[in-house]
């Protein structure tokens, strides 16, 4: 291809996104980050120049991350073995230090540090900060594993307006004002918060390319669900095993306030930015209501 023929290209590109940034410009758009997309140094940061570009062109991008595999080494390290129960980390005393060592400190500065390198201005915040995640136990058997009871999103919109993007770890204080720290699951956090937000869209991260009518044929993937069509779904089999809580924290984003909710492949480069400018999108959206038919531009 000619260079004459490149930047015709580009330039068409970028006209076909301008209907998708003028409709997010100001709004609030909450990704959850984690999966393959943070543990390939690639993709990680193909996704913070994603995230970078997205601010810089007017939208209020919210970082909400975990870290599994950092804090699985961590406690290998100090020689704990990680223990899981129906895929939740079970969380002592130990184990709670090393999620808010690892989760606050290394992943959450890193990320910080990452959007500073690709030209972004960032934050790095946990939900202990400013009081804005508190969580009462989950399960006595669980340990410090928590069930946010009450989200105060005022630090995160002071950020926001100062221009940052908020990378946000998941802990989160004691509901009782006792001095206790629990671990938060990063979709249900994100969840969470982008509801507090009135946010325009949830984004969850996963290694999955979205929800399958059958989950060997890619092609068969669902592009939109309605809410009401979950149950369904779930009873043929459609949604199983570690997809159930992930489409669980989508539905409850867009039952409160969120007016979408995304899941997308975050192995694939830039999944941010085709699912965000894009009428084909990069996963399957769930949303109250199945869009107008002549809607010129999907999801707005």
């Amino acid at each position: 291809m000619s260079d004459l023929n490149q930047n015709t290209a580009r330039a068409n590109i970028l006209s076909d996104a301008l209907p998708y940034i003028q409709h997010y410009r100001g709004r609030v758009i909450v990704v959850k980050y984690g999966g393959a997309a943070m543990q390939s140094e690639e993709l990680k940061n193909a996704v913070m120049s994603d995230v970078v570009l997205l601010s810089q062109i007017g939208m209020k991008i919210v970082l909400v991350h975990g870290g599994g595999p950092e804090i699985n080494a961590l406690l290998e390290r100090m020689g704990k073995i990680p223990r899981f129960e129906n895929g939740l980390r079970v969380t002592d005393e130990e184990t709670i230090d090393a999620v808010q060592m690892t989760l606050a400190g290394k992943v959450n500065k890193d990320l910080v540090s990452l959007l500073h390198t690709n030209g972004g201005s960032a934050i790095g915040l946990s939900g202990l900060d400013g009081g804005m995640l508190f969580a009462r136990q989950l399960k006595p058997e669980l340990g410090f594993v928590g069930d946010i009871t009450r989200v105060n999103p005022k630090v995160i919109t002071t950020a926001l307006d100062g221009g940052y993007i908020p990378v946000i770890a998941t802990v989160a204080s004691d509901e009782n004002g006792e001095n206790l720290v629990y671990n938060i699951n990063a979709d249900v956090a994100a969840a969470r918060i982008a509801d507090s937000l009135g946010a325009e869209s949830l984004i969850l991260m996963t290694d999955v390319a979205g929800l399958l009518k059958d989950r060997n044929d890619p092609a068969s993937l669902i592009f939109s669900v309605q809410l009401q069509d979950v149950p369904l779904l779930k009873a043929e089999g459609v949604i199983s095993g570690g997809m159930i809580p992930k489409v669980d924290c989508c539905v409850e984003a867009v039952r409160r306030s969120v007016r979408k909710a995304n899941i997308i492949d975050g192995r694939i480069p830039h999944s941010i930015l085709i699912e965000l400018l894009t009428n084909e999108g990069a996963g399957t959206m769930f949303v109250k209501q199945q869009l107008s038919a002549n809607s010129t531009v999907m999801g707005l």
